[in-house]
């Protein structure tokens, strides 16, 4: 299982990489392999201010759909293109590249001590053994 550590993770399987007080939130391979083939992604919170562990989207796989956690809390300012049924369609980026091009969402941290309460790497190891 592919678990990168230059990123903190939460307890339902969100990944967050911090740039300054902005974010890049998407689920991780452990999600996306249990979930299976997604076909459908929708965040429909943009410019919305979320508190950490709010749902900000859904992604739905064929047999499921499971809701999209914040694993901070802030603002979202973004929705993937790629992954926006009106523009790049293509919910499959996250099964194919999870922390790459299958990000789901860009935010603006409101509190960054919240980071603090993530995992890191080897915690989030132990936490999908």
């Amino acid at each position: 299982m592919n678990v990168p550590s230059d990123l903190k993770y939460s307890k339902e399987h969100e990944w967050i990489k911090v740039d300054g007080d902005h974010a890049l939130v998407g689920i991780t391979d452990y999600a996306q392999s249990e979930l299976g083939e997604l076909v459908y992604v929708e965040v429909d919170t943009i410019g919305s201010t979320l508190a950490k562990d709010e749902v900000f989207g859904t992604v739905e796989a064929v047999k499921t759909t499971s809701d999209l956690f914040m694993p901070v809390g802030g603002e979202v300012l973004e929705f993937n293109p790629e992954l926006d049924e009106s523009q790049g369609d293509n919910p499959a980026a996250i099964n194919e590249d999870p922390y790459g091009k299958g990000w789901i969402i860009k935010i603006r941290i409101t509190n960054p001590k919240e980071l603090d309460e993530l995992m890191d790497a080897e915690a989030y190891k132990k936490h999908i053994s």
